[in-house]
């Protein structure tokens, strides 16, 4: 499936960009392909050092006998969750200690934790290259993780100067924990299904022939394969035709009034940007600054989780015996070798998504489906961010940030909008790194679960938001 999702962000996106005149010029998508790939790669390598310190610590966690401890502690819930994994095995101590930490919104520091889980995962995976049944469970719990501090949300809607912003809290809690459970449900359920069995992921291997320097046989091409090939070629030819007749392409555009809907979506950037740095300014002085009452608390408490997981886990690995410094250095040295199994797959999905965004077929994409939102009470200003959230976190914060900057759109859909950032994830960026951890290829339906927790989020952001806030 992840295939034909990459093959259609890249095809629809090049597509359009030639509609819309952004295949030559500033900002067009080559540029922005490239700098999506620089990015992909800043991306791995910042996880370095993260990776290192959390894998060293876990490393002695485990010397240490805490994650035996608190799986044991866990265990009729893991059971449940994850019936393949052994109680006592480091993957559920790992996947605890992620899920706490995606709780608690640390953020970065989750995403070591969830890599290390995926590698303990993959030790008990008896098919190499294919997600198994409990890894598919815990990245459908990772995109759709439960947030009792939603703390970016927070964040933007206090800088936009909304009122109540701490409003968003309870629908965020709701809406997560009903994301999670169809998550998790769709993984289950999903799971038996002969389109999704889990079979092995077979290598490609040269063969004597192929080294020799002889043609390999290859397949012939289906009716499918042909039509495909035949539509491209059709989008090619148009793509050519309005860069070679700029006439045809203004005419295309002052007729359709998607001129008129670019130059509105401009606009509404403009102000976006103008939000996220007065957030930026906000979330710098919220650190200076210690906030009072109940906020004051869950700060702090969130604040003192890391500080106190690296002085238990030392203090207890040094009564047991063990020698922390080597231990830690052992265990740190797996992270530099995790970023760079990771790096194709960031560049892959990162590189198609800049297309698709670059290009104007977001844009479009919410023009024409926004009259059948609107039966369905579905607000169509929130579609952008709808589309964009799964696909990547900066850009979905921008678009939140654009919502939140339009003195015309009612305080319900601000609210709706943050709640709904809290409440989903960046599930293809999710997928992309912790699948590319262990180098799975075969996603199997963790696609589908995760989605499935995105849109679930979002659905129930709308409607807790109209009952509690509206």
């Amino acid at each position: 499936m992840l295939n034909f999702i990459w093959l259609g962000l890249i095809l629809v996106g090049v597509f359009v960009a030639g509609l819309l005149g952004r295949i030559t010029g500033d900002g067009n998508i080559a540029e922005g392909a490239f700098t999506m790939a620089k990015s992909a790669i800043t991306l791995a390598l910042g996880l370095v050092g993260g990776m290192m310190l959390w894998l060293g610590m876990l490393r002695l966690a485990d010397k240490a006998g805490l994650v035996r401890a608190i799986a044991w502690s866990l265990k009729p819930v893991m059971r449940v969750l994850f019936p393949e994994v052994p109680a006592e095995h480091p993957a559920v101590g790992a996947m605890i200690l992620n899920m706490a930490a995606n709780m608690l919104g640390l953020g970065n520091a989750a995403t070591p934790l969830g890599l290390k889980a995926m590698q303990e995962l993959n030790k008990l995976n008896p098919h190499p290259g294919t997600a198994t049944n409990s890894m598919v469970t815990f990245l459908a719990l990772n995109t759709s993780a439960v947030t009792l501090i939603p703390a970016t949300s927070l964040i933007y809607i206090s800088a936009a100067g909304i009122p109540n912003p701490h409003g968003i809290l309870l629908p965020t809690i709701l809406a997560t924990v009903c994301a999670a459970t169809v998550a998790v449900f769709l993984a289950r359920l999903l799971q038996g299904f002969p389109g999704f069995a889990a079979t092995a992921t077979a290598e490609p291997q040269e063969t004597a022939t192929e080294a020799a320097g002889a043609i390999a046989e290859t397949k012939p091409i289906p009716t499918w394969g042909w039509a495909l090939g035949a539509i491209t070629l059709l989008m090619l030819t148009t793509v050519v035709a309005f860069e070679l007749h700029p006439t045809l392409r203004q005419d295309f555009l002052a007729s359709s009034g998607i001129g008129e809907l670019l130059r509105q979506q401009e606009a509404s950037v403009d102000a976006g940007k103008a939000l996220a740095e007065k957030a930026t300014v906000l979330k710098s002085a919220e650190a200076e600054s210690k906030p009072d009452g109940w906020r004051g608390i869950i700060v702090s408490v969130s604040a003192l989780v890391i500080p106190c997981l690296f002085v238990l886990f030392t203090v207890v690995a040094t009564m047991r015996g063990v020698k922390i410094y080597e231990e830690f250095v052992h265990g740190a040295k797996e992270g530099w070798d995790v970023a760079v199994r990771i790096m194709p797959f960031l560049v892959a999905i990162l590189v198609a998504m800049g297309i698709f965004r670059d290009s104007g077929a977001l844009t479009l994409l919410q023009w024409a489906v926004s009259p059948v939102l609107n039966l369905i009470g579905f607000p169509a200003e929130l579609l952008p961010l709808a589309l964009m959230r799964p696909l990547s976190g900066s850009g979905s914060a921008g678009l939140m940030a654009e919502i939140l900057s339009q003195p015309e759109i009612p305080n319900l859909i601000k609210y709706t909008a943050a709640t709904m950032f809290g409440s989903t994830e960046t599930t293809f960026y999710v997928l992309a790194v912790y699948f590319g951890s262990v180098a799975v290829r075969k996603s199997r339906h963790a696609i589908i679960a995760g989605l499935g927790g995105d849109i679930t989020g979002m659905l129930a952001s709308v409607i807790l938001c109209r009952l509690m806030l509206g």
